[in-house]
């Protein structure tokens, strides 16, 4: 898999690397943290695009998803799919600011798990409620559907999704991703060895099942060993945690993500250089990194 920094157009990224185009948007959880400090790994919150060859899919909608609107504006296209693992503001706070909404032209499908009684068009027409936002839902000039999906699979174009819900607080998702004979998986927020959710048992086989032979994992990577002890319950994983799953899955390649807002840019460079020692140890084979914003991360189709 390659690493590179091509100019922004899904098509000329895919067919410089004759295959598959990842740019993570936002890379950071919880809160935006901008600044000097976190230029390099960013400072936008979550927000996905994987290119095929004339298909771009989005997973979820955190502040990076304003700069992506932008570049669709700019270059389209106007059929457009947003995938959401939850509606934590983290992953949905850049919703209102994404340019296509207002477009008559556009059409946007918003996909994600419903949460207990509440569907996904109303979460998102409260988000842009009078009290949190003064322009309201109804100002929306794309033409709009909105569908659950708590389980199962979902198919866009060659794009082949499966779901899987992981350790977090309320109702949240991971995805499988499968094109052009690769898999990516994006699971943003996942406690790996939480105890405080009430999911069937067996959860570890089955996310270690879930990943397993990725070309590329993208996850939750949120905490030090040495922070976790006191954050048990919050929904998010360490370093070591993620590591461990990406070996135990047969992972090609994983980035840590959802970044803690405080946490720099040395800081990061630090434990990645950690993580890559012990994968080294391990003799896995495992490439091992953190997601940084606007980077292309590219996968050559199967043969």
């Amino acid at each position: 898999m390659d690493s590179t920094s091509n100019e922004n157009t899904p098509a000329s990224r895919v067919k410089a690397a004759d295959g598959i185009s990842v740019r993570c948007w936002g890379t950071r959880g919880s809160i935006p943290s901008p600044g000097p400090d976190t230029t390099r790994y960013g400072g936008n919150t979550t927000c996905l695009e994987v290119c095929g060859a004339d298909q771009r899919i989005i997973f979820d909608a955190g502040s990076g998803i304003r700069p992506l609107g932008l570049d669709i504006v700019e270059k389209g296209p106007n059929a457009i799919h947003i995938f959401l693992t939850h509606f934590h503001w983290d992953h949905i706070q850049g919703f209102p600011f994404f340019s296509p909404l207002y477009d008559p032209e556009d059409s946007i499908k918003v996909i994600g798990p419903k949460q207990k009684d509440i569907d996904v068009q109303n979460l998102f027409a409260g988000q842009m409620g009078p009290i949190y936002f003064p322009v309201p839902f109804s100002v929306v000039a794309a033409v709009m559907e909105f569908e659950h999906l708590n389980e199962g699979s979902y198919e866009v174009g060659e794009f082949e999704l499966d779901v899987m819900r992981v350790r977090h607080p309320s109702f949240v998702i991971g995805y499988r991703i499968k094109v052009a004979g690769r898999v990516i998986c994006f699971i943003p927020d996942n406690e790996l060895d939480g105890t405080v959710y009430d999911l069937e048992p067996g959860f570890d086989k089955r996310i270690v099942d879930f990943v397993g032979d990725a070309d590329l994992l993208i996850h939750d990577s949120m905490y030090t060993e040495v922070e976790y002890p006191k954050r048990l319950g919050w929904g998010h994983s360490t370093f070591e945690q993620s590591l461990r799953l990406a070996k135990e899955g047969g992972v090609k390649r994983l980035l840590f993500s959802h970044h803690d807002p405080t946490r720099t840019d040395y800081e990061v460079d630090a434990l990645v250089a950690k993580m890559r020692e012990a994968a080294a140890r391990s003799g896995s084979g495992l490439e091992v990194g953190a997601a940084m914003e606007g980077i292309d991360y590219t996968l050559e189709r199967s043969k």
